[in-house]
């Protein structure tokens, strides 16, 4: 199998790392970018192969990873279509651009899967959505499991899950640095350098996620746990409820939420 990506930006380039370090092999990716000097210098590091134009890297692929911005679509996507062969497999990681979008812009018998990778893809740690169109075969649903899964977790979701996804998944991110950095902040006003305290908040928040994910349990549950009557952890969670913690989260994610709906509709 060959794998082609247009377009080399930060997403695409941790997505490639990601599948050569799990064993793909390089000479079977390529990439194209606008500038070739970029396509050149990732190809120089990870050892896949530059090519210089797009017709050249659609027409050696088995599937084509879209990762320009949705701004060039216009321009990148009648390009692609040119090239295509029969039931090759179109992916786009672009944000707000549907199926349905993108069916009209390749054409109605182009197999194409939509999917949401976010930045923690830059060290293996993504959590990935992925939505196929209803012409995918099992066969191509493999073949994204693959690439993504080289980059963290994979789930499958229905089309219309993806702008809560986003918000907790890809705009979420943002949340959790936040509160990485603002307990770090506090450990620093309490005494502790700040490089031992980012260590702490953030070894903290992936033990407490990975215990969450394994554990089956609800975060309410863990949450009892921890909380001993008449001590310290009680007292602060009464603070954080006080203060308006939980609203916060809603708020954001619904800010997050009502902007992308204008977003999608421009």
């Amino acid at each position: 199998m060959k794998y082609c990506f247009i377009g080399i930006g930060n997403m695409a380039s941790a997505i490639i790392g990601g599948m050569v370090k799990n064993g793909f092999a390089p000479k079977d990716i390529l990439c194209y970018n606008r500038t070739f000097k970029k396509a050149a210098a990732v190809a120089e590091k990870l050892g896949v192969t530059p090519v210089e134009t797009i017709a050249e890297a659609v027409a050696m692929a088995d599937a084509v990873v879209v990762s320009v911005t949705p701004q060039s679509f216009p321009q990148v996507l009648p390009e692609i279509k040119k090239c295509l062969a029969d039931n090759q497999l179109v992916i786009s990681i672009a944000a707000g651009r549907d199926i349905a979008y993108l069916k009209e812009t390749l054409g109605q018998d182009v197999p194409v899967v939509r999917v949401m990778p976010n930045v923690n893809a830059k060290v293996g740690a993504s959590t990935t959505c992925f939505t196929p169109s209803d012409d995918v075969t099992e066969g191509q649903k493999n073949m994204v499991r693959e690439i993504f899964g080289a980059v963290g977790e994979l789930i499958e979701l229905t089309e219309d899950e993806f702008t809560p996804f986003k918000a907790i998944a890809g705009c979420g991110v943002a949340f959790v640095y936040m509160y990485i950095d603002a307990c770090a902040r506090a450990g620093v006003k309490y005494g502790l350098s700040k490089e031992k305290a980012l260590a702490i908040a953030s070894s903290t928040v992936m033990g407490s996620a990975k215990l969450v994910a394994e554990s089956g349990e609800h975060p309410f549950a863990l949450i009892d746990q921890v909380t001993t009557p008449g001590g310290t952890t009680i007292e602060g969670i009464m603070s954080l409820q006080a203060n308006g913690f939980e609203h916060a989260i809603h708020e954001a994610m619904r800010a997050v939420i009502e902007k992308d709906a204008v977003l999608s509709s421009k």
